[in-house]
């Protein structure tokens, strides 16, 4: 989106009715402690009267409240509609049971993922009632497909060949996330090859410090291709990547739907 300052003249043009909203709306979820009018002006470069009127709107409809300091958060509607929606997805729904019997089995942070361009997105996350430590993800949030243990799994099975991964990186910079992150296309390449040969993808703490994942495809809507992965993301100093790999023929049997034991 092409910025301006608010007192720009063409500022009021580059964000027009519905879309200033929206863009009003997207830049409020990335403030769960609230902000101020000025600061949200120049967040989406629009006149403060202009922006006034958004966030009026979406104050009427629910969407945004404002709370005694006068900063503005999203409101308790908004809330309610995405985490019903949410709950209500079939992959969440058919995902949850897998999630929290890998959760009870491991005593670690589940998560079920899909791939959107170069990053995973977080479809379902399950921490176990014990020991949680927080993670970087979160349910709707996005990491960089390279670095995670998913997003090699999806990239894998996405991408069959080296030039497949040279037309994915394009000119871009593999961002390196950790000393271990995967910072090239012919490390990419190597690597998705593994997984192919494997049948499941590591993180050996290439995403986050100290910690490591194992995933494997969720095949919820086809038997040849995977609507996702899910992964087991492991706190490094208690449960080592070599322990989530032996523990893999379980692993897969949990997402399968069959028992394990």
């Amino acid at each position: 989106m092409s910025r301006a300052t608010p007192d720009d003249p063409a500022a009021e043009t580059r964000l027009v009715g519905a879309d200033r909203v929206l863009a009003v709306l997207a830049e409020l979820a990335r403030h769960p402690d609230g902000i101020g009018l000025e600061e949200m002006a120049r967040a989406v470069a629009s006149p403060k009267p202009t922006v006034h009127r958004a966030l009026a709107a979406l104050r009427r409809a629910g969407f945004a409240a404002q709370h005694g300091h006068g900063r503005y958060v999203l409101g308790d509607e908004f809330l309610r509609m995405a985490f019903a929606h949410h709950e209500e997805r079939p992959d969440h729904v058919r995902v949850t049971p897998m999630l929290k019997a890998l959760c009870d089995r491991h005593g670690e942070t589940v998560h079920y993922a899909v791939l959107d361009g170069a990053s995973v997105v977080y479809r379902s996350k399950l921490d176990p009632p014990m020991g949680a430590v927080r993670l970087t993800s979160v349910v709707g949030g996005r990491n960089p497909a390279h670095c995670t243990a998913v997003g090699k799994v999806l990239l894998a099975h996405a991408l069959p060949d080296e030039d497949a991964v040279r037309a994915w990186v394009g000119g871009r910079t593999l961002e390196r996330r950790t000393e271990r992150s995967i910072g090239t296309t012919g490390e990419l390449h190597a690597e998705l090859t593994r997984v192919r040969e494997r049948g499941y993808a590591c993180d050996d703490q290439e995403n986050e410090p100290g910690v490591n994942c194992v995933a494997v495809p969720a095949y919820l809507t086809s038997p040849t291709s995977p609507s996702g992965a899910i992964s087991v993301s492991g706190l490094a100093y208690r449960t080592p990547l070599r322990a989530l790999i032996d523990d893999l023929p379980a692993i897969r049997a949990i997402v399968s739907g069959e028992d394990p034991s």
